[in-house]
């Protein structure tokens, strides 16, 4: 501590001695230009705030900005659909065929509106590629091969892959249009009993709507998903009867669809909407109950093709086994 004193003291007269009795205030003030200056030239290269330069750019009169180009809008995608000059081939011109091809893609949880392009993109790509493999592979099985390929084996060597690639979007398709109706389908009653206690409790139907999904994102994202966007339509002003119309025809499913019915029949003539929600949930968990016990039902008859496979061939080794070996056993001995 005494060394230091000592040091600044003898810094202190040496200031005073070059730069007279204000030396150490000169010093410090040449210090806080130094820092100005190096720090200045890294403020005014500081980026603009994007927020700023979008509130610039929508104000009245503002001057066109040329990084504005290179810059995405916040709420405007502005991406353009490289597949877009080829829509008139890889969409349906009928207007019967693209409304059930993009509802069915709703329902398996594809809601782009570019998804019924994308779908028939994969369908032609993936055809047109495993064909072309089917072609090569036909070239090098002929040219390998000591018999000579019949012609029917070589389309089907050739036309088979194409037809495969063909039909996969397809099937991926009606998979996950099954997998998400069936998780809409399990979930449903849970929702429906969540949502009579939201309503129950004192809460809008509005309101119970966006609870319930919140709560059930965990285990039914599916259905979740439904939720919210009845929630959002519904903020955005669309009229109720029709937002819930169009969830029953995103889900596809035969429960969904009366629970819309049973919502718009409340409303309609004014009857309580926990009343309905209490009658129909009850509904809804008698009918999962019925829908295990047939399942439970139909085990046996699933279990009888198994049974017989695995329980009937060491049982016919175990009886016959020891006769077929003494028959064997007395043909050898008469031979010798």
């Amino acid at each position: 501590m005494e060394t230091l004193r000592e040091f600044f003291g003898s810094l202190n007269g040496m200031l005073t001695d070059s730069l007279g009795p204000f030396g150490p205030l000169v010093l410090a003030g040449a210090a806080g230009l130094m820092l100005i200056l190096v720090t200045l030239p890294m403020l005014l290269k500081k980026q603009k705030d994007p927020l700023d330069r979008l509130r610039e750019a929508r104000m009245p009169g503002a001057k066109a900005d040329p990084k504005a180009g290179r810059e995405k809008n916040l709420r405007t995608d502005t991406k353009k659909d490289k597949l877009e000059k080829y829509a008139n081939f890889l969409e349906p011109q009928d207007e019967a065929q693209y409304s059930a091809i993009k509802l069915k893609l709703v329902q398996a949880g594809y809601r782009s509106k570019n998804a019924v392009r994308h779908y028939h993109f994969a369908q032609f790509s993936l055809g047109i590629i495993l064909l072309c493999l089917g072609v090569i592979y036909a070239i090098v099985k002929a040219q390998t091969a000591d018999v000579p390929m019949t012609p029917t084996k070589m389309m089907m060597v050739i036309l088979g892959p194409g037809v495969l690639g063909y039909m996969l979007p397809k099937y991926w398709v009606t998979k996950r249009q099954q997998k998400r109706q069936e998780e809409i389908t399990n979930g449903f009653p849970d929702a429906l009993d969540m949502m009579l206690v939201c309503v129950e409790a004192g809460q809008s139907l509005d309101q119970s709507i966006i609870r319930v999904a919140k709560e059930i994102r965990a285990g039914f994202p599916a259905l979740a998903d439904e939720f919210d966007i009845v929630s959002y339509e519904v903020k955005a002003g669309k009229d109720k009867v029709n937002v819930l119309r169009d969830m029953s025809e995103r889900a596809g499913v035969i429960d969904v669809g009366s629970f819309v019915t049973v919502l718009i029949q409340s409303a309609t003539f004014g009857t309580s909407i926990a009343e309905a929600l209490r009658v129909y949930a009850a509904e809804m968990r008698d009918k999962r109950v019925m829908r295990a016990e047939e399942k439970a039902n139909t085990l046996p008859t699933k279990m009888t093709l198994a049974t017989m496979m695995l329980t009937v061939p060491p049982l016919l080794l175990i009886l016959i086994g020891p006769s077929l070996y003494d028959i064997y056993k007395t043909l050898n001995g008469a031979n010798f």
